[in-house]
């Protein structure tokens, strides 16, 4: 019997990989750079090669028959073994190691420290990208992920580094002005910066009684960072809500204190990530290798420790 696999193009594959995943032939068409048609047109011909159809096609949508299931599975495992041996035959020592992470953690944590990194390997250029949503680490271009989460993503390996966290942060002179805030009660009537839900978690967890925190002021500034509430903080705008061990700087310098030792929990962490794939790549050895030494090194976060669920 012939093989079957030697008579099927490995371009239709891809073809068929990409629609099956995207459940869309035009999408398919738009991120392998080809036309609807061709994409039609391949999918076509891999039926007919099967003798049996791999998509319902409906008038605005495909899905995908119980043989298209099938091979869909068979096909994406296929293509990331693929492109991981692709990428790890790729890689020379210039190589380009490119991060994804919320803006925080990299703009307050890591870019202050990512220059001893590359002292240590002079030969891996590195791209920082900023971006609030969850990257897909299968299909996009970044070999590593500073996210928050429970550490639990399908096929990505995950290491713990720092709790999630926050308190309450202000300049001295904010401080004086709010009364020298001896109480957590005290910022009941100051102007808060943040998010209402997270105030109200760690009005809670600082002992603040639910029909108290009922009469928390709206805060007066909401930001998508944490960066642009404390920015926001220094400029006397406010108190914000933060994660101290991110503005330990600004704290050691005495441009922002901490009224109170109190931090809430928010659930999950924040986290190292990649593909389990690429677990064994030299640039990702050597920059897991890198932050997890970072942290262990850290002073700061030496006095915030995991806290287990």
């Amino acid at each position: 019997m012939p093989d079957i696999l030697a008579t099927i193009p490995l371009s239709a594959i891809r073809v068929f990989e990409a629609a099956a995943r995207l459940r869309s032939f035009t999408r398919a068409a738009q991120e392998l750079g080809v036309t609807q048609a061709a994409v039609s047109w391949q999918v076509k011909a891999l039926e007919k090669r099967l003798d049996q159809a791999l998509f319902q096609r409906l008038p605005r949508e495909v899905t995908l028959t119980t043989a298209g299931e099938r091979l869909s599975r068979a096909a994406s495992e296929a293509v990331s073994v693929l492109r991981t041996a692709l990428q790890d035959i790729a890689e020379v020592g210039e190589g380009v190691l490119s991060i994804t992470s919320l803006a925080t953690a990299a703009n307050q944590w890591l870019a202050p420290r990512i220059g001893t990194f590359q002292l240590r390997h002079p030969s891996i250029a590195v791209r920082l990208d900023t971006s609030t949503r969850l990257v897909d680490l299968a299909h996009e271009n970044f070999d590593v992920a500073l996210r928050s989460g429970e550490g639990e993503w399908p096929g990505i390996e995950s290491h713990y580094l720092f709790p999630h966290i926050h308190a309450p942060l202000c300049t001295p002179a904010m401080r004086e002005r709010l009364g020298g805030l001896t109480r957590p009660q005290d910022l009941l009537d100051a102007p808060l910066i943040g998010s209402p839900d997270e105030w109200a978690i760690w009005f809670a967890a600082a002992g603040v009684g639910r029909q108290d925190a009922a009469d928390i002021r709206t805060p007066r500034i909401i930001g998508d960072s944490q960066t642009l509430e404390v920015a926001s903080a220094l400029g006397e705008q406010g108190v914000a809500l933060a994660c101290p061990f991110f503005f330990s700087a600004d704290l050691d310098s005495g441009r922002l204190v901490m009224p109170f030792k109190t931090v809430a929990h928010y659930g999950g962490a924040y986290w190292l990530a990649y593909r389990a794939d690429r677990a064994r790549a030299p640039k990702i050895k050597a920059f897991r290798e890198w932050i997890l030494d970072c942290v262990a090194q850290d002073p700061v976060l030496r006095d915030y420790p995991r806290r287990e669920p």
